[in-house]
């Protein structure tokens, strides 16, 4: 039954996350927005629901700190696990709204969750800040993105009359109505998913521990996961990258936001959040502009980067968890020896590709 689970749920994810990008990429077409924008917006905060549900639901019945854990550890695995795994499959090609506009913003709003949470807790105004946030962002956006398209709709008549004879074939109730399915095969994909791993991982003999850091932990990453794949398979890569992008916004403001609010005594932020948690959400983050800037192309060595750093994170947090003797040694190797490489090398890329373009710099 476990396997029968397992298999199931795999191929519900898979269904789901074909019929949620189908859908979304007509939809951009239909609404007059741009792939990357409906990534941005439709798809990521469709991707995000579990986060959402788990946060708030979490939150309401006190279990505040659960649900800072969720948001967080989320973001880390969006961007290390998600788009490692779709760069490997196809390099991505990163939109220049993304590095000008997009990344900056993610950035900034992980610092500024930081600092709200500084004093040791997220209350109900600092909630109602980043919800506010959420709202105007996406405002902004979609409206960005529609202008942008209508003036360039207005210069040329062949996208006027690809754009008619798309949303001849395509209604927006009928994008939508996709989208809906994908996301419900989604959910159930993902519990199904779950379900199955965790007993299996029982019936092995492996610990609630390791359970909790590995499965659990991925479940409500799992619609991202599997859409930002299909979206890279289907050649829909802005997609792939705004979901993931758009997903780390929406947890920061959205779901943080609403956990915030109907927190009855705001989220406690325990100290090891501020201390190791925010920082690592933060370099994940910050990592992206470097890799993001270079040719406006996600490769698939930087992907690799990704997982293995994703790899790393997953085993620092069980050796942290059981208190393994291995510790010291593995935060060593990670402080001292591969991190140091990783940003040298990213750095002589980076030059290299200034060097050979200058206009770039400018």
């Amino acid at each position: 039954m476990a396997i029968l689970l397992l298999v199931l749920g795999g191929v519900l994810l898979m269904g789901g996350a074909e019929f949620l990008v189908r859908g979304a990429s007509k939809l951009a077409v239909s609404a007059g927005l741009s792939p990357l924008v409906i990534g941005l917006t439709v798809v990521a905060y469709g991707t995000s629901m579990p986060e959402t549900a788990v946060s708030v639901v979490s939150a309401y019945k006190g279990s505040s700190e659960l649900a800072l854990a969720n948001v967080l550890g989320s973001n880390v695995c969006n961007v290390l696990l998600v788009l490692g795994a779709s760069a490997l499959i196809a390099p991505l090609i990163v939109s220049e709204q993304l590095i000008r506009l997009d990344v900056p913003v993610m950035i900034g709003i992980t610092i500024l969750a930081y600092l709200l949470c500084a004093d040791g807790t997220l209350g109900f105004g600092d909630g109602l800040l980043l919800f506010t946030g959420s709202i105007v962002y996406t405002v902004f956006i979609v409206r960005k993105s529609r202008r942008e398209n209508r003036n360039a709709s207005e210069t040329s008549e062949v996208s006027l009359e690809t754009e008619s004879e798309v949303s001849g074939k395509s209604t927006m109730a009928g994008d939508f109505g996709l989208i809906a399915i994908g996301l419900v095969l989604l959910v159930a994909g993902s519990n199904w998913f779950i379900e199955g791993a965790i007993e299996i991982a029982r019936l092995i003999g492996v610990s609630e521990l390791v359970i909790g850091l590995t499965i659990v932990a991925l479940g409500t990453s799992l619609p991202e996961v599997a859409t930002s794949i299909m979206a890279s398979i289907r050649g829909e890569r802005d997609i792939a990258v705004g979901n993931v992008v758009g997903s780390n916004i929406f947890n920061i403001l959205c779901v943080l936001g609403l956990t915030g609010i109907v927190a009855p005594n705001g989220i406690s932020v325990p100290s090891a959040a501020l201390g190791f948690d925010f920082p690592v959400a933060l370099a994940v983050a910050v990592s992206c502009l470097p890799i993001f800037f270079t040719g406006h192309v996600i490769a698939r060595w930087e992907g690799f980067i990704f997982l293995g750093y994703y790899v790393a994170y997953v085993v620092y947090l069980f050796l942290a968890a059981t208190e393994h003797d291995a510790l010291p040694i593995f935060s060593m190797t990670m402080a001292w020896f591969v991190m140091p490489i990783t940003v040298i090398t990213l750095v002589v890329v980076l030059v290299r590709y200034l060097q050979q373009n200058p206009r770039a710099a400018s």
